[in-house]
């Protein structure tokens, strides 16, 4: 049975390519109002338009996912614009460094701070309210396997998806009892623009040839989880972290 997200309002961030866009997508196929956001407003405007010429209903806005003002600036326009917000999705990353822990430069470790923590955090900082104003809501946080495994090159990344699995835990604690829900999803190496260093990397990719799947996920892979996680089928899953990964983790 189909999803069924008619009259709900889902905020995408990075929402301009791979997992966003696909997410996006999916979400609109349900029959949710969907505003796409990103740095890159050519990216969400033709993805936007892409999902009206499919028959739904979306918006394309500018957001930079680490600019607190532009964060709340957005989540303003929702308010004023749409109503209401029903589901959030925190996709919006950065991984601008790949390479030893010893020689991260610190504008690359707070760029990364900046849009895959504090960036989510306040942004469930405006939802939380606005959702609880209608009743509740959903929130799907994109982490990472990184969080679970380390991988050598990537150690801010890593640290970072790692917090924003205890985010997630924590929101889902505080604001369970007004209708609010919100759990992660950790995909694995996914082939996208983002991840293309990793996804290019030789030893990478006779890794993923072990790998119970046997290769890399593709963005639409993801958007099953997704789904599941911000339907009524999910009333009582809070606080979680779905793993989709090709059994990558499983050793």
């Amino acid at each position: 049975m189909k999803t069924d997200l008619s009259e709900k309002v889902a905020v995408v961030n990075g929402a301009s390519r791979g997992i966003g866009e696909a997410i996006a997508h999916g979400l609109a196929d349900c029959g949710a109002k969907v505003v796409c956001t990103s740095r890159d407003i050519e990216g969400v405007r033709a993805v936007a338009d892409a999902i009206v010429a499919a028959g739904g209903e979306a918006l394309a806005h500018t957001c930079n996912a680490g600019d607190l003002e532009q964060i709340e600036s957005l989540m303003n326009v929702v308010k004023d614009e749409c109503g209401r917000l029903d589901i959030l999705i925190n996709n919006a990353a950065a991984n601008p460094y790949y390479g030893p822990a010893t020689d991260l430069p610190p504008e690359a470790f707070d760029k990364t701070v900046a849009v895959n923590l504090k960036g989510p955090y306040y942004f469930m900082s405006h939802a939380v309210p606005l959702m609880m104003e209608s009743g509740g809501g959903a929130i799907v946080n994109v982490a990472s396997i990184a969080a679970l495994l380390s991988m050598p090159g990537q150690a801010v990344y890593s640290m970072t998806k790692a917090g924003l699995i205890s985010i997630t835990r924590a929101f889902a604690r505080e604001y369970g009892q007004g209708g609010v829900r919100v759990n992660a999803i950790l995909p694995g190496v996914v082939e996208t623009k983002f991840a293309e260093a990793l996804t290019s990397d030789p030893g990478v990719q006779k890794w993923l040839k072990r790998i119970p799947v046997a290769r890399a996920g593709q963005p639409e892979d993801m958007v099953a989880g997704v789904l599941y996680l911000v339907s009524d089928e999910a009333a009582y899953t809070t606080g979680t972290t779905l793993v989709m990964d090709g059994g990558a983790t499983l050793g």
